[in-house]
């Protein structure tokens, strides 16, 4: 290939990655704005935070809230350090304030955007990682930035599912499309910013 044939290639290369990144940015960023806008304008109290669902033992909105975002925080972390650390998606916090404060969960999920929109343009979408994970068994496994940043964001919207389950559990009415997956929107045809094809 030609020097100058190459250098195209390469300049086209990088402004796919960096659209790529932006758009997996995009959707990071509006699945946790559900997360802000869930605790500002449809949850009215901290004990909704910390109501225990019927249907699904165990569970709490708060809790869902926080385990969802800590994929991105601990994503974000194995990325931002000096030297890449493994990816450890069980090494996770619990008992957090933002698990039963709407305030904390507000100022946590506002800080994680923060986060991605300075780490995620400057991070390679082909980032090399290594994820450890227990299935229970020990795994470990090759992955990339691009590919777990997409899995936090779907991660996400499953937990969203499960916080409309015990949201409907106390009679809050939350966002049309909250809780629903991207292809899930654009195959009903919503409007809501996941929902609308970007072809």
């Amino acid at each position: 290939m030609s020097p100058a044939l190459q250098s195209e290639s390469t300049g086209d290369q990088c402004v796919d990655e960096r659209l790529a990144l932006q758009r997996l940015l995009e959707v990071s960023s509006v699945v946790l704005g559900q997360g802000i806008d869930l605790v500002n304008n449809s949850l009215t109290s901290n004990d909704q935070l910390v109501a225990q669902s019927k249907y699904i033992p165990g569970s709490t909105i708060g809790k869902h809230l926080r385990h969802a975002r800590d994929h991105f925080a601990l994503l974000l972390d194995c990325v931002s350090s000096d030297t890449t650390k493994p990816l450890n998606y069980d090494l996770r916090s619990r008992n957090t304030p933002m698990e039963n404060d709407r305030l904390a969960a507000d100022q946590a999920f506002k800080q994680t955007i923060a986060q991605l929109e300075a780490i995620v343009p400057r991070t390679s979408l082909d980032k090399p990682l290594t994820l450890n994970a227990v299935t229970p068994y020990p795994q470990t496994m090759e992955t990339t930035f691009g590919r777990e940043l997409w899995f936090a964001a779907l991660h996400a919207v499953h937990h969203w599912s499960m916080v409309r389950v015990i949201a409907g559990e106390l009679g809050i009415e939350l966002e049309e499309s909250f809780g629903f997956a991207p292809s899930t929107l654009v195959y009903q045809g919503s409007e809501a910013p996941l929902g609308r094809p970007k072809i």
